[in-house]
This record gives structure tokens, sequence and C-alpha cells, in this order.
């Protein structure tokens, strides 16, 4: 069994609950990355198909990560903004047609969407969140023009985990495309596509994969994958990447189709190692000290008189975030407060989002809520 303390030697002078925003690395992480930079100080690119074998083996992790069929339906990505980008501007859109979001969404999920105006596309974000079956209230959103349908896995605000599998059913049944935003659940709880079947799924590893930000992936269903306009181009999307002196071209047939240009080489190394700390401890393992952890945190709030829960209390509705609320936070000083004394969290949905991760203390998550109380008084 990992020693986990050693994986995450933090500031003890902070309590980390921010995984919903930054993931810090962890220590073999910080280890390669420093091991890359003194590799590349002194041999450069000597080294350069060790790294691609490193590029290789991520893509295999991540594939294995989401249940994907093949590395070979893995793009790298710099963000997940990039390959929802990538979905929007390479589906062959026809005036009329409609896509299914979420209002309140993450603005990335929502912006690239809504740009499809001008091309007589309409986005229609759904309030779903008012609803007590948020899932029905997409569903019910559908008509005969609707294409596809864009839902973060989990609201990255209230912290409400969708039931994906729900959905994809849906989609399937009335022949709409499937568009999940994964970054506020891979790394916090399993996903696999033999069970939610989905057509495109977009992640950055900078949140509960605990990897640097600036890299992410992009699968998309192996069919679909060359119906989709490509809108980037250069070397390495090529079937022949290396083959510079070539007067002809074709993109490549895996999903590197999508890559354009020279890879984050550095970014890589690191993705890679922090999936290695998932791989050994295994995602229905990292689910269930993720989920005592909010268990904890719901149990330790529900001792504060009038603090409100905004995240659902229903284990399958939620991942790993605790948004709450509570009357002294109107003036809008209670996350500064917070921030000032170590508390490391976000203002959401009109509260606090705490986001502790599976390796998170509970003596941290004590401490949290002890500063927190110690504030409203």
């Amino acid at each position: 069994m990992l020693y986990l303390p050693a994986e995450f030697p933090q500031d003890p002078d902070l309590c980390y609950l921010n995984h919903a925003a930054i993931g810090p690395w962890p220590r073999r992480t910080a280890q390669t990355v420093a091991n890359f930079a003194q590799q590349n100080m002194m041999r450069g690119g000597a080294d350069y198909p060790d790294w691609l074998e490193v590029e290789r083996r991520l893509r295999q992790r991540i594939a294995t990560l989401v249940g994907a069929e093949s590395a070979e339906d893995i793009a790298l990505t710099k963000n997940t903004s990039e390959g929802l980008s990538t979905i929007s501007q390479g589906l062959d859109w026809h005036e009329g047609d409609e896509i299914v979001g979420m209002a309140n969404d993450f603005v990335s999920n929502r912006m690239v969407w809504e740009v499809l105006g001008s091309r007589g596309v309409t986005y229609h974000a759904i309030d779903a969140m008012v609803s007590d079956d948020p899932e029905g209230a997409l569903i019910a959103a559908f008509t005969p023009n609707t294409r596809l349908l864009a839902v973060s896995s989990v609201h990255y605000a209230n912290g409400y985990r969708f039931d994906l599998v729900r959905l994809a059913n849906a989609c399937k049944a009335h022949g709409v495309l499937f568009s999940v935003d994964a970054i506020q659940s891979l790394g916090a709880v399993p996903f696999d596509l033999a069970e939610i079947d989905a057509d495109f799924v977009t992640c950055g590893g900078h949140k509960w994969l605990l990897s640097p930000e600036g890299l992410g992936f992009f699968y998309c269903r192996p069919r679909l994958s060359h119906k989709l306009q490509l809108r980037q181009f250069g070397w390495a999307m090529r079937e022949s990447p290396y083959d510079f002196d070539a007067d002809t071209w074709s993109p490549a047939r895996s999903a590197r189709r999508f890559e354009s240009g020279t890879p984050n080489m550095m970014g890589i190394q690191a993705f890679d190692a922090s999936l290695s700390l998932f791989e050994e401890m295994g995602m229905a393992s990292v689910e269930q000290r993720l989920t005592e952890n909010i268990t904890h945190l719901i149990n330790a709030l529900d001792e504060i008189p009038e603090v409100e829960l905004v995240t659902p209390r229903d284990p399958p509705k939620r991942a790993g975030i605790v948004t709450f609320r509570h009357p002294a936070m109107a003036d809008g000083n209670i996350h500064p407060a917070l921030m000032k004394a170590g508390v490391i969290c976000a203002a959401r949905a009109g509260g606090i989002r705490f986001a502790p991760h599976f390796y998170t203390p509970v003596s941290v998550l004590d401490n949290a809520i002890s500063k927190f109380n110690q504030i409203i008084q």
C-alpha cells in the first residue's frame, strides 16, 4: 500500500481543499519534471525516442482510465476547452440544428456552443438544477432537431453528479450525440465508456488528476473522428509526421489527427507520472477514500447551526465537491477570511466550495471546519 503522506508532503500551514480548481502534484510528478529538466539541460533532445515512449504510455493510461477500446482514440490537447472547440467547430452543422446544455454550466461548456448561433444553430441552456430530476429536465428538452447534448459530468459549483448512463441511453434512443466535459469527475470517481456510451469526452489534467495545467485529452468515438472537420493543421497531425520531405500528406487515421503541432513533452512526462499513482491506487479505492472524506465533511458541517448544504447528500449524486452556505456569507468576507487562514477553497454558487481528495488527511478536514467555525463567530 502506498504511503500517501510521502507522495503529498504539503505545507502544514495549509488546509488544501481546492482540487476542483488546481490539484497539487504528487511527489513523483514533481520529481519526474525535475529529472526531465535536468535531462533536457544536459542532453537536449538526444533521448527523444524515450520521450515518445512515455507519450505512447500516457495515451494508453488515459484510454484505460476512461475505458476506451484503443489508445489510438485519445488525442492530447492543451485543455478541456480545446477538446470542446474541436467538437463545436468540427461537426457538420445545419441551420435549424439544436444543442441541449446546462444553464449555469462552466463557461467553456457554453461558449463553444453559443458561437454556433451565427450558423443557425440554437443552443438551449436548460435550467435543470431547479428540477427534482435534472437529467429528466435535459432529456425533456430534446426535439426532433436536437443534434447534441453537452453536459459536465459534475457541476463545477454545486457539485451535482449527473447520471451519465441515463443521459447516454436517452441520447442513443433519440439519435442525439453526447458530449461529456469530465474534468470535475475524472480522478475522483470511476468512468467507463463501456457503461457511459458517450460520443465525446474532454478533460484537462490539472484538477482531480493532479497534473500540470496545459495538458488534457479528447476522446472521440472512432466512427465519428473522420467526420469532424479539421480546423488546426501542422506536421504532427499527419499520418507520417516525421516524413518532412513529402510533397503530399494526409491526416492521421488515429485521434492524433486533432493534434496540430509539437507536443507538450514536459506536461506529458508529468501527466504520465500522476496517472501511474491512480493506477497503483485503483479508481475504486480512490472513490472510496474520497467518499469517506466527503461524508466526514458533510457530517461536520451538519454540526454547525444554520449551514445549508448545496451539494446533494446522496452519494451517487455527488463526487468530490462539497458546497455550502451560511448566513454569515452574505457580506462576502468569509471566503477571503478562509483563504487568509490557510483554508484553500473557492467561492461558488453563493457559498463556499470545499474539494478535498482521496489523500487528504481527516485532520486537515477537521482543521478547516474549525477555522470556518471561528470565522463565522
